[in-house]
């Protein structure tokens, strides 16, 4: 059995440092090809006034590539690159899962509810779901970790994880997810970034608070949030 966790995700804007740490000077006569992760370090610095204009410029620009929706693709987990969901895993959440977590999910090999989110053909984010019983053969989505590497934030990766698992339910709420009534999941109650992500995106509702939920986190406690998918 997997350690109990948080699908704790901070969806929240991550500015990339620049490579080489140094500030960046608009002169006149300096090129203005240079990285794009250079846009992510600026600083206000002393310039002439058609320098400040450059400058404005420039970071307008990278605020608008911060803000536009990553453009991911979706890939299965599997037993040859499970070991990237354990990478993901140790680099967004406070706690770590055991080698059975990670044997269940690449055997299970179901690809829709289970993925990652590749950008230029690297991972930069996975979510893991899985088919709960509730009672009387009827049956919720639970979302057991849902996480975005730190320089990925900010560029709705997470909103787009979770929004391909509500689509599989509707492509199949009369088919194989005939019996599924609900998606929740478990978030800690400090995390308010991942509460109002849930609830502001998505509709889902905070319901009871679950004492001594988490054994290696302070505070142990957590809300279930959950969203009916069913009249």
């Amino acid at each position: 059995m997997a350690q109990r966790a948080s699908s704790a995700l901070y969806d929240q804007y991550s500015f990339l440092a620049a490579e080489d740490n140094r500030p960046l000077k608009l002169g006149r006569h300096c090129s203005l090809k240079f990285r794009l992760s250079h846009l992510f370090a600026l600083r206000p610095i002393c310039c002439a006034s058609e320098d400040r204009s450059a400058y404005g410029n420039l970071t307008n620009i990278a605020t608008q590539a911060m803000s536009r929706p990553l453009p991911i693709e979706y890939g299965a987990i599997t037993p040859e690159n499970v070991e990237e969901l354990r990478k993901v895993n140790a680099a967004c959440f406070p706690v770590s899962y055991n080698a059975g977590f990670y044997r269940e999910i690449a055997v299970r090999r179901d690809d829709r509810l289970n993925k990652f989110a590749f950008y230029s053909g690297k991972v930069v984010g996975a979510v893991c779901t899985r088919l709960e019983p509730i009672s009387n053969n009827r049956h919720r989505l639970y979302i057991m970790t849902l996480g975005v590497l730190a320089a990925y934030r900010g560029r709705e990766v997470g909103t787009q994880l979770i929004q391909s698992i509500l689509d599989y339910f509707e492509e199949e709420r009369d088919g194989k997810l005939a019996t599924v009534d609900e998606i929740c999941l478990h978030v800690q109650t400090s995390n308010e970034d991942a509460i109002r992500f849930y609830i502001q995106r998505f509709g889902f509702v905070k319901g009871e608070i679950v004492e001594n939920y988490y054994r290696r986190i302070d505070p142990p406690h957590c809300y279930l949030l959950f969203k009916k998918l069913r009249p």
